[in-house]
């Protein structure tokens, strides 16, 4: 599924429509470049599951948990993650097999440690189709 986003209110929509329909126990995988919106997409989503609370990047801490929601939500930023081990150092595999939606910006960088059953969502720019416009594609993997 492909969708064409031509401003924040729109990637924030369809991250809100994404987080309704997100059951516990999934995994999304959130790709993209450096300003694309991927915390605009996640701050949609988190509203999507009922979440009210500030949501911004866990750039730092790697982890934020959200508990106020439906279910509880693991946002994931692995940006500044040097070695892909140290995701067990924070206890990445308990989250996985958690009642909650395991949420990762730059699920790329830990690529061998994700399920094959995941959800991914890819952002990407086009400044020829203008500075807001978004191609935002989601695939389901499964094994």
């Amino acid at each position: 599924m492909t969708i064409e986003s031509f401003s924040a209110e729109e990637t924030f929509e369809f991250g809100r429509q994404c987080g309704q329909t997100a059951v516990p126990g999934q995994v999304y995988c959130l790709y993209g470049d450096l300003g694309v919106g991927k915390t605009v997409f996640t701050q949609g989503f988190a509203a999507g599951l009922g979440i009210t609370e500030p949501v911004s990047s866990p750039t730092f801490t790697i982890v934020q948990i959200y508990e106020e929601g439906r279910v509880p939500f693991y946002h994931f930023d692995v940006y500044r993650i040097s070695d892909p081990e140290e995701m067990y150092e924070i206890g990445f595999d308990d989250y996985l097999e958690g009642d909650g939606i395991c949420f990762i910006e730059w699920a790329d960088l830990i690529s061998e440690l994700l399920p094959e059953n995941r959800t991914e969502i890819t952002i990407e720019k086009d400044l020829e189709k203008g500075f807001d416009y978004r191609k935002i594609s989601r695939r389901e993997m499964t094994a």
